[in-house]
């Protein structure tokens, strides 16, 4: 019997077998490379060469960020040694910036906010509220409190819409219970520290962002 000889070129997706080329498809049968049309094997071509670049890109990206909190890390430890203080604001956002005034780094910590129990005696309260005032109520008070408490597909309350809530100048007691069961409702279950570049070219031009997101180079 013939030993079978699998060789594998990950990069290009063939698979010698017998010095016969193959390439693996979605249900993983071996398809030898004559038999697939020109255009898929150029539109594979095409897709792992952007992937290769992908890849690339995103593992530069992590050292980069890396770099970053080192680097600031470092910097902040030096400041600390020579005043006893760290430098930053209201839950580690900090903003470093050149002696020109033309590049600045902000840090910024953003909290995840979940909401507990408490959310669910708000919307009784709030229900009250818009039912006695019924006419009264007006209608894009109501829209709000539609978006607020309706979850989306995966669920979630929509918070921009809670915070708004909070936002509303409402006197009448039950309503202010509600804002307050809402505030004693909420926590913070995580956060996340993101790095953000700018620069401009005088003093008396706008920040512009240093993109890195792809989608929005």
């Amino acid at each position: 019997m013939e030993a079978v000889i699998l060789e594998e070129q990950p990069t290009t997706g063939i698979v010698k077998v017998n010095g016969r080329d193959y390439m693996p498809d979605a249900k993983g049968n071996l398809v030898p490379v004559e038999a697939i049309k020109p255009a898929d094997k150029l539109e594979d071509e095409t897709v792992r060469k952007i992937i290769g670049h992908a890849r690339g890109l995103s593992a530069q990206i992590g050292r980069f960020k890396q770099h970053t909190f080192d680097d600031l890390g470092d910097f902040e430890a030096l400041l600390a040694q020579e005043y006893g203080a760290a430098k930053g604001g209201a839950k580690g956002n900090k903003t470093f910036m050149t002696f020109d005034g033309l590049m600045k780094v902000q840090v910024q910590v953003q909290d995840y906010i979940d909401f507990g129990p408490q959310l669910q005696i708000a919307k009784g309260l709030v229900d009250e509220c818009l039912n006695e005032w019924s006419a009264d109520s007006r209608p894009e008070i109501r829209a709000i409190v539609t978006r607020a408490f309706n979850t989306d597909k995966a669920g979630q309350i929509n918070r921009a819409e809670i915070f708004m809530l909070l936002r509303l100048d409402i006197e009448d007691e039950r309503w202010k219970r509600a804002m307050d069961a809402i505030r004693d409702a909420m926590r913070v279950v995580g956060s996340k520290t993101y790095v953000r570049c700018y620069e401009r070219g005088s003093i008396e031009h706008n920040w512009q962002a240093v993109t890195i997101d792809l989608a929005k180079a």
